[in-house]
Formats: C-alpha cells, structure tokens, sequence
C-alpha cells in the first residue's frame, strides 16, 4: 500500500473477523515498527504479546473498570480525563459512573477486549525518555514521542498485511494493576493496549479537519496557513 494512502486510510478499528493473527505476522509487523524515530534512538519500548485468556480477561476487567469511568465523562458532558479538568467536572464525571456500568453493553469493545485476536501490550523504559517537560508546572507528555511514533508505526504496518486495529490507552488508568499482572519491572509503564485483527469493515474514507483549522503563521493567533502552490 502506498504510505499516504495509508496515512489517510488506517482509523481505529475496534470489530474483528474471527480469524487468528500469527506470532510470525505480529514479529513481521514489529520488524517494521521498530524503525520508528524515538530520542537519541533509545528504543524505549518492550512489547508484551498476550495470550494467556485469564491475562486476558483480568487486562479486560481493568480495562472495563476505566471505559466505565471514561464513559461517566461523557455522560457529565466533559472531556474524558482532561489533564485541565475541575474539580467540579471530575465530581460530575463521578457522579454518572454508575449510569456508565448501566449504558454497558455485551458485545462493546471493553466488554470483549479478551476476544481479540491480537492484544500486543506496549510499555515504555522511563530511565531512557528524554522528557523534556519534566519540570514544567503542567501536564507532561513529551516523553511520549518516544513512544506513540513505535506504537502507530505498529498499525500502519498492519495494514499491509490486511489487518486493522485500534490503539487505546484506557486500561493505563488501571497501571498499577497492570503493571502486577504482566510482571512489568519498577521503572516502567504501560503506554498502550493495541488491539489487532482481520476488520469486520474497512475504513476507506476518514474525516478529520482542514489544515487552516489547526495551522496559522508565525503565531498561534497567526493567520490561517492556506494551500500554497507548489
């Protein structure tokens, strides 16, 4: 597949075919993955294929606990844990979890997480991330591009073979018991559950905004950065 047609074609896929995914294609596509860019070419990343069901559904369980909580947000009409949230908007938020465990329904994505094909867990080496925001007085999520760039090459190097998959880190709000199930060292963390399988439907046509809505010139009240001529 050329790569910018798979740039604007590979979404979140989050329904799979009931057809298995081989350890040989998961090692194809992290021998790809691994060429992605990450600060002063650490690697920081170690992948965790799972296949034991009881990991599985205890990885669900925990990760169902955190949709449920996810949810409770949108019920409260805020942005699932905003990093800038109020107090107030994380009471609403907690205020409807009760109505999210409700709202479940048993054939969702949480509910079946153990199902999928494929379930890589992708950690990430703290001791080796550059965070260069590591002292800054707000939310940090530098070290991260050391990280996500590893994990979305893992989706697009699915695609080429035929696959689709979703990355999510909702489980993360569980780490903890994340970090005991899987027998992750101190010193490390969970950066994402990727999910991976044949689609039950592909996306061919994705909607995201117009670059002038997200690009301006010399300033972030810059003018609007319009199509150029080449």
């Amino acid at each position: 597949m050329e790569l910018l047609d798979a740039m604007r074609t590979t979404g979140a896929v989050r329904e799979f075919l009931d057809e298995p995914v081989s350890d040989a294609t998961i090692h194809a596509i992290l021998d790809a993955a691994r060429f992605a860019p990450s600060g002063g070419n650490r690697q920081s990343w170690h992948v965790i294929v799972v296949h034991d069901p009881a990991t599985r559904r205890l990885i669900r369980d925990l990760y169902l606990d955190a949709w449920h909580d996810y949810v409770a947000h949108v019920l409260a009409g805020v942005v699932p844990f905003s990093p800038v949230a109020t107090a107030s908007e994380r009471a609403a938020a907690q205020a409807h979890y009760d109505d999210a465990v409700r709202a479940s329904r048993p054939d969702g994505f949480a509910e079946t997480l153990d199902t999928v094909p494929a379930m890589l867990v992708v950690c990430a080496d703290l001791s080796v991330l550059a965070a260069t925001d590591r002292d800054l007085d707000r939310y940090q999520f530098i070290g991260g591009a050391s990280v996500y760039p590893f994990v979305w090459n893992i989706l697009l190097a699915a695609r080429e073979h035929d696959l689709g998959g979703v990355m999510t880190t909702v489980a993360v709000r569980n780490e903890p018991d994340l970090l005991a199930a899987l027998n992750i060292p101190a010193g490390h963390a969970v950066a994402a559950v990727v999910a991976l399988g044949h689609p039950k439907h592909r996306v061919t046509r994705l909607t995201r905004r117009h670059v002038s809505a997200f690009a301006t010139v010399d300033t972030f009240d810059g003018t609007a950065l319009g199509e150029v001529a080449e």
